[in-house]
């Protein structure tokens, strides 16, 4: 793999090569954005072919709770947030290793139950009486961000619920437990033809730029910063835009 060679250490680069086998091994928990799931998963996958002696553990939710499980010592190696928020609570408390960056951006979407049931067409249908809307909290980020969207629309909503994360969201919605929920548009995708993305406008939309860093007090920084690397790699973006991902 091409990204390989920026990630990893390799050894006769110019026939393809092997990596050197005990150049990353180990394990690396990386906290991130519940959005990321899918992507980065599969990207922890893509490294693994070629560095079996590597794992990658996940622990995906809100970015708020992350940040605030960092600062109380939880044991990270990565941490990949929805927001530049929530990562400066991490640099804050000087818990980062290196400068955080923008590794992807994401866009807002009406999440709906297959078919469209309700033939919700925009952020003003959401306030129609009886529709059962959910968002995510006003601490997650996007829970943040879909209440600046609504603003922008000058609409008010009343949701049925606040969820923990994004994916909560989404769940719900893709359960038939709601009938709208405002998530991500790499969200929508991800479950496939359970729900239906119903776009909102340019005029009205939200921006989400998501950035990374390698924790201080990783156990395995190395390891950490060749995944970090391979993220912000071009083949990491061609692979987190598989998902959805825009580059930041």
């Amino acid at each position: 793999m091409k990204a390989l060679a920026i990630a990893f250490v390799l050894v006769a680069a110019a026939c393809g090569g092997a990596i050197q086998p005990a150049a990353n091994a180990g394990s690396v928990t990386v906290f991130a954005a519940s959005s990321l799931t899918d992507a980065l998963k599969r990207a922890g996958d893509q490294l693994k072919l070629g560095n079996p002696g590597t794992d990658f553990v996940f622990n995906f939710g809100s970015s708020s709770t992350l940040a605030t499980q960092i600062i109380n010592g939880a044991p990270a190696d990565v941490f990949a947030s929805a927001d530049d928020v929530n990562m400066q609570k991490v640099v804050d408390a000087k818990l980062n290793d290196g400068t955080p960056a923008f590794f992807v951006a994401n866009r807002l979407q009406i999440a709906v139950g297959a078919g469209n049931p309700k033939q919700i067409a925009g952020l003003a249908d959401l306030a129609k009486p009886g529709l059962i809307v959910v968002l995510a909290g006003p601490t997650v980020p996007a829970g943040r961000y879909a209440l600046e969207a609504l603003g922008k629309a000058s609409v008010t909503v009343q949701p049925a619920s606040q969820e923990v994360d994004v994916r909560a969201v989404l769940n719900k919605v893709a359960l038939g437990e709601a009938d709208a929920g405002i998530v991500y548009v790499t969200d929508v995708k991800s479950a496939g033809p359970r729900v239906v993305g119903v776009d909102i406008p340019e005029q009205h939309q939200v921006i989400a730029r998501y950035s990374i860093a390698v924790v201080k007090e990783s156990r395995n920084p190395r390891l950490a910063k060749a995944y970090v690397d391979y993220l912000l790699s071009d083949e990491g973006q061609r692979l987190l835009a598989e998902f959805g991902f825009s580059r930041p």
